[in-house]
């Protein structure tokens, strides 16, 4: 079991972690035509808004109550109205997402009740939902914002069971939590649908932060799922909740609509893969579909041709808490040692990573730990890359943000093709650290050939000074 410790150290050197209020407006991005608000200063939200941009290389929608020192003194009342005036005019949005920061939460702006008079004096806003979260930034972490979003979310849009209390039982709620990609959701649907099951994802970044490109411009997201589809969970058969970050909204969705559900905590490995195939095909009434078959047969013989490259590797990774349970368990199942693992905020999962520690820290604490511990692989999102740099060991992007790679959306590690794909991917970064820094290629292993000098004398030259000769 893994002991969970927090440094005694003033400030955060190099910071890990991302805000509460950034995981929540992410949360409402997975909505359609969705406006995220928060409600601070223009300075907290060009922050957050600056890493969507540079991690998805897309248009992102992202607004601001702009609480100046005095509106933040004063109560941010006015400054709230009209901004959701201003988004409701222009922008025309299904509905907005509004996430509190931390000089709103210091001041102790009551904004559910600010809501509740905006609404009775504007009653064109009557039909629009306007969904509040309270995630200051002092606290907390990317994903407990969007685990606090997504649970809102719920609580106030998932209609209660209706008067019959039929099911359907070929729909599945699936929940996700921030750690999957655009990509991943694509991964999962295709499964869901092969199996025969119709899957609402909640939120769903797969159809707005996909990286397609819409056939109109339009201010707010371009796609996810909608409130009337959020409204009709409650009659599915089945919630799927992926990480341990999702327990609580899938909690909610039960008590509220009855609606059973199903924790993954992993679902990247041959075991986590297994588990899940096995209950969707129970769920579905349908046995598993023979390309997921041979996707198995695939990973398996990827487990096996990785693990000369991957076995005996000491590890360094920093992430988000379920991110970072599920690519150490996976990596550790293939025989690397996590010797260095920092993450961002409290988990139940934190206890059960495969190492002695887990270090609520930033990735100056990761870096001084790789160093103690003789690294030879660290994996954490781009703000990483200098300590990799530094350290002269590999280094494997992942997380959120990841601004100096291409793709980053539809980056896959979940299912049979996502963990085989990842598995190839760490050990090639192994295979070429290797080729670069320690150890012999071909080229070096020719025996040296003996020429005569000018003066006579036997001269031994290797195959590389053969080639510049």
């Amino acid at each position: 079991m893994a002991l969970t410790t927090v440094p005694t150290k003033a400030c955060a050197v190099n910071p890990l972690k991302m805000s509460q209020p950034i995981g929540g407006a992410f949360a409402f991005m997975g909505l359609r035509g969705a406006m995220p608000l928060l409600h601070g200063s223009q300075g907290c939200t060009s922050f957050g808004l600056t890493l969507f941009v540079r991690h998805f290389r897309e248009v992102v929608p992202l607004q601001t109550t702009a609480m100046s020192e005095v509106a933040t003194v004063l109560g941010g009342y006015e400054n709230l109205e009209q901004a959701i005036l201003n988004i409701y005019n222009r922008a025309k949005p299904k509905i907005v997402g509004i996430c509190s920061t931390g000089i709103t939460e210091t001041n102790g702006d009551d904004v559910e009740a600010y809501l509740k008079l905006i609404r009775n004096k504007h009653r064109q806003l009557a039909k629009l939902p306007l969904v509040y979260v309270s995630t200051p930034d002092f606290k907390g972490a990317f994903q407990d914002g969007w685990e606090k979003a997504v649970t809102r979310i719920v609580e106030l849009l998932v209609d209660g069971p209706n008067v019959n209390g039929l099911r359907d039982s070929s729909r599945v709620n699936v929940l996700p939590g921030c750690h999957l990609t655009p990509g991943d959701l694509d991964e999962l649907r295709a499964i869901l649908e092969d199996c025969g099951l119709r899957p609402s994802f909640l939120p769903d970044l797969a159809a707005s932060l996909d990286g397609h490109i819409p056939d109109e411009f339009t201010s707010t997201t371009i796609g996810g799922i909608g409130v009337d589809e959020i409204a009709s969970m409650g009659r599915a058969g089945w919630t799927i909740a992926i990480g341990a970050q999702m327990r609580r909204a899938a909690e909610v969705m039960q008590a509220k609509s009855g609606v059973p559900f199903r924790l993954f905590e992993r679902l990247c490995g041959l075991g986590p893969c297994d588990e899940f195939m096995t209950f969707v095909s129970e769920i579905s009434g349908r046995p598993v579909p023979p390309k997921y078959r041979r996707q198995r047969g695939q990973l398996t013989d990827a487990m096996l041709d990785a693990h000369f490259h991957i076995g005996g590797r000491r590890l360094a990774i920093a992430a988000e808490p379920d991110l970072l349970y599920d690519l150490s368990s996976m990596l550790h199942e293939m025989g690397a040692q996590v010797r260095a693992a920092v993450t961002t905020t409290q988990s139940a999962v934190i206890e059960r990573i495969k190492t002695n520690e887990v270090l609520i820290g930033d990735l100056e604490d990761l870096e001084e730990l790789a160093r103690t511990e003789n690294c030879d692989l660290l994996i954490t999102h781009s703000h990483g890359r200098q300590a990799a740099a530094r350290l002269k060991i590999p280094f494997y992007r992942a997380g959120f943000p990841m601004f100096d790679r291409l793709g980053a959306g539809h980056q896959l590690s979940i299912g049979y093709r996502g963990t085989r794909d990842l598995i190839f991917d760490i050990a090639n970064l192994g295979i070429a650290d290797r080729e670069e820094n320690h150890q012999p290629t071909p080229d070096r292993w020719r025996a040296p050939v003996a020429l005569p000098s000018r003066s006579g004398h036997l001269s031994s030259i290797g195959a590389a000074e053969r080639s510049t000769a």
